[in-house]
């Protein structure tokens, strides 16, 4: 689990702060780097394939490596591939270069997000529930060092190699990701050398003759998905130039206008499986099965009410976070840091002091209660957001650049763990891989859409303002979690 949790972890800094600072050193705008962070929704969507990767069959893999190693090891492959696609493509070159290049990073986030849905459920059906603690603590641990390799690590090497933001250099960048895609060799070998876990999962064994209905519904849904959203790009330009000039606010109507273009698409993709369904294309036992029964799961247990109180606290508990992270390597950059000095701090310094955070989370979370803990996490997470405001205003100070990453990464950690038991304590056993994965997809969904926004917000407000609002939005979370304290007791 140590070696399979730094496998699913090195990819997401490829896609977030790492390959932030290659495009800002390319000479990207602020707002053209953060966008880029939309290239991870694929993990906000996972619960829509994970279905599929738990009941669908690889040929020959799954006959040689059994269902769960067959489809880790195609994850794994795949992710490589993207990494050495994004390595082979300079983004300064051509708008056309920047284009292919967002697509690898699309292509990174699915097979990661894919990795980490079999991951799970490997971990899950490995040992016994009484080892789940051992199991998940160690792939944290694992996951949290993928991170370090892929952030200090991919920024050294490129600093090493001779790119700096004066000198940009290509070839360092595309040998620092060739490296951390060699990297990936850890998680291939480990995959090889695990044994399969005892076949089981009520799902695999329902839709065991009707793969072909599972797949031809994920690929027309996904089909009508990627023709709504591009469709809709003309409407959304209109409503989002409308909304600037109401409100004044460039980064508030395109966050608004991409919010209703999701909607549509999604839309979409639901109305196309409503005509599968009744063309008898596919069996609505199996759409059932597969996605209805755990959602009304959930809502049955809880209630439509409190449920979507839950979900609401789900969807926005790590807003502030996520927000402010995907703009934060640039910060750092833009107040003159170097990649050696940043890495060192955020990444070096900044992983002990989340795993400190982590700790202290967990201890705090038996003793006190995780709703408790879980308060006191959304506090701290808006509150260290407004130390950002002060680093802004005093200039360069390591000092204080120390202090800042190491409050923000310890109430960050400790943030992380309550809401990870508290999701856990929202999950039925039964369903717990479709419901887990609905979970961790939308606690990021709103997050990283809003933070695709967050260059054009600070190219508006600066960053003083931007920290500002990143805090305010802390504000909203700790009143949910007020809420749901009154009526859950976990």
């Amino acid at each position: 689990m140590l070696f399979l949790g730094f496998s699913a972890g090195l990819p997401l800094l490829l896609i977030f702060s790492s390959l932030s600072l290659w495009l800002r050193e390319a000479g990207m705008e602020r707002s053209v780097v953060t966008f880029f962070s939309w290239a991870a929704l694929g993990y906000s969507f996972k619960f829509v394939w994970a279905p599929l990767v738990d009941s669908l069959p690889l040929p020959f893999l799954t006959r040689v490596l059994g269902r769960r190693r067959a489809w880790i090891l195609l994850a794994q492959c795949m992710v490589i591939v993207a990494i050495m696609l994004m390595a082979s493509i300079d983004p300064a070159v051509s708008q056309q270069n920047l284009a292919w290049l967002a697509i690898a990073a699309v292509m990174l986030g699915f097979s990661s997000a894919t990795q980490d849905i079999v991951i799970d459920a490997y971990r899950i059906e490995s040992a016994e529930p009484q080892l789940q603690a051992l199991m998940s603590s160690t792939y944290i641990a694992g996951y949290r060092t993928g991170m370090l390799v892929a952030g200090a690590g991919a920024l050294f090497l490129a600093d090493g190699f001779g790119s700096t933001m004066e000198s940009y250099s290509y070839t360092a960048w595309s040998w620092s990701y060739m490296v951390m895609a060699l990297c990936m060799l850890i998680g291939v070998v480990t995959t090889l050398s695990i044994p399969e876990p005892a076949v089981s999962g009520e799902v695999g064994e329902t839709v065991a003759g009707q793969h072909v209905q599972v797949v031809t519904l994920f690929v027309c849904c996904v089909a009508a998905f990627i023709f709504a959203y591009t469709w809709t790009s003309g409407i959304a330009g209109q409503v989002s130039a409308a909304l600037k000039e109401m409100s004044g606010n460039r980064a508030l109507g395109g966050a608004v206008s991409e919010f209703i273009r999701l909607l549509c698409a999604l839309s979409g993709s639901l109305l196309v499986a409503m005509v599968l369904i009744r063309a008898r294309l596919v069996s609505r036992a199996v759409v059932k099965r597969l996605y209805l029964d755990p959602v009304m799961d959930f809502f049955g247990r809880y209630g439509v009410g409190f449920a979507a109180l839950l979900l609401l606290l789900v969807g926005c508990y790590r807003i502030s976070d996520i927000v402010m992270g995907v703009i934060s390597n640039v910060f750092y950059q833009d107040m003159g840091y170097t990649k050696s000095q940043i890495a060192t701090a955020s990444k070096l310094f900044g992983l002990w002091m989340t795993l400190i955070g982590g700790f202290l989370g967990g201890i705090l979370a038996v003793r006190a209660g995780v709703v408790k803990i879980l308060l006191l996490g959304a506090v701290m997470a808006a509150a260290t957001n407004l130390l950002f405001m002060l680093l802004s205003q005093a200039g360069q100070s390591l000092m204080l650049l120390y202090l800042v990453i190491g409050a923000d990464n310890i109430s960050g950690g400790l943030a992380s763990a309550a809401f990870v038991a508290f999701l856990s304590a929202l999950t039925n056993v039964r369903f717990s891989a479709m419901q887990f994965a609905i979970f961790t997809s939308f606690m990021t969904l709103i997050p990283k859409i809003l933070g695709g926004y967050s260059g054009s917000m600070v190219d508006t407000m600066g960053y003083g303002q931007f920290f500002l609002f990143t805090a305010a939005l802390g504000i909203p979370v700790i009143l949910l979690v007020v809420l749901v304290a009154r009526r859950l007791d976990v």
